[in-house]
């Protein structure tokens, strides 16, 4: 089981910005931008692309609806989507509110934030997902 699984479970807390069904997005605990959100699905698979075309697509369109939210609740320019999938083996989508392109490089230092100003962003999302 993934640690991704396990926070799906409830046995490992998260900042939850959205969920229905099949997927879940929560804010990344080491976020390279305020807002960096974690899109997974709740059956888990290890790569995005061993996904069928129906999961990818749903993974896809309910990580569009998160990166709205995002939009509303993070001042930014854009929404950045990254996919890499070396650091857990449970697919994951990571969106990042971006105002230039410096924003999304996974290499600088990651920002540590308070678990006050976690679940701040974490509620001006999630009060924004529709």
């Amino acid at each position: 089981m993934t640690i991704f699984s396990k926070i799906i479970k409830g046995d490992i807390p998260s900042y939850k910005v959205a969920e229905d069904d099949n997927f879940y997005a929560f804010l990344d605990i080491n976020p390279v931008a305020k807002g960096h959100t974690l899109v997974v699905p709740k059956k888990e698979i290890d790569y995005i692309f061993d996904q069928t075309d129906a999961d990818l697509a749903a993974h896809t369109l309910f990580a569009k609806r998160v990166a709205a939210a995002i939009k509303k609740a993070i001042p930014c320019k854009r929404v950045g989507v990254a996919v890499m999938g070396l650091e857990v083996p449970h697919a994951h989508i990571h969106l990042i509110p971006l105002n230039e392109e410096g924003d999304m490089d996974f290499r600088k230092e990651h920002l540590k934030l308070s678990a006050d100003e976690m679940q701040d962003i974490c509620a001006k999302i999630a009060a924004n997902f529709e």
